[in-house]
């Protein structure tokens, strides 16, 4: 089975587009969105109904959880809050009820998916140290765990008492060995490339890869501005941080 692995779309359409129609031409089985759907972009209604169309497991990002009101506006910087007050104001009600109800964690066969980390889900701690990256290895069930919120992809890799942490794009996965893999992020990444990155995990093959897509930027920047959104929140689309 071949599985197509998205994250933090962050109401971007222009990057989400990009990205569903490279998942196309990967002849995956089906697709999973791992949070994040809203927040800092100018069109999450249209992300919303881009993400609920194409994937069939959808879970809570933090961003989604504030959006709805289950998660306080005050874990978030200024800029991010203010999205996240807009973003509010303009879902439908239908929308918040949806990401309300979004589940924190889900399971396939050999793999677990969850937005930030196994070890504390509902609190959204980051996983971007071996320290952090061993506290979710040790909660893990599954030899592979995906996850996204850093908007930076890398994998931690655990063999026996051996952790190491690798960026490339191209991983094949070895019996005795587990894995935390970070997809990226579609609408807003932050290692530098300002492509949209997603994964997609070829289980009979045992490998995953990270793909990049270009897309639109100044079409999907010029959305924030005329949206009364923070300039930063454009600007940042360009420089991938």
């Amino acid at each position: 089975m071949r599985y197509a692995i998205i994250a933090d779309v962050h109401g971007n359409l222009d990057a989400l587009e990009a990205v569903l129609s490279d998942i196309e031409k990967q002849e995956v089985d089906s697709t999973f969105c791992i949070g994040d759907i809203v927040g800092y972009g100018a069109e999450p209604e249209a992300c919303v109904k881009g993400v609920t169309s194409a994937a069939s497991v959808v879970l809570l990002g933090n961003h989604d959880a504030a959006a709805a009101g289950r998660l306080s506006l005050e874990l978030f910087n200024v800029f991010a809050r203010e999205a996240l007050v807009w973003t509010a104001g303009v879902l439908p009600a239908a929308d918040l009820k949806y990401l309300e109800k979004l589940p924190l964690v889900a399971e396939g066969e050999g793999f677990t998916l969850v937005h930030s980390s196994l070890y504390g889900p509902e609190r959204f701690p980051y996983l971007v140290s071996p320290l952090q990256a061993r506290l979710c290895f040790e909660v893990m069930e599954k030899q592979v765990c995906f996850v996204a919120h850093s908007h930076v992809p890398l994998t931690f890799i655990e063999k026996g008492k051996q952790l190491a942490v690798t960026r490339t794009e191209k991983l094949a996965l070895k019996e005795g060995s587990r894995y935390i893999v970070n997809v990226g992020s579609v609408g807003q990444p932050r290692d530098g490339d300002s492509r949209a990155a997603y994964g997609v995990y070829d289980s009979e093959a045992g490998s995953v890869e990270i793909r990049r897509v270009g897309y639109d930027l100044v079409r999907a920047a010029e959305k924030i501005r005329k949206a009364g959104l923070p300039e930063l929140l454009a600007d940042r689309l360009f420089e991938g941080a």
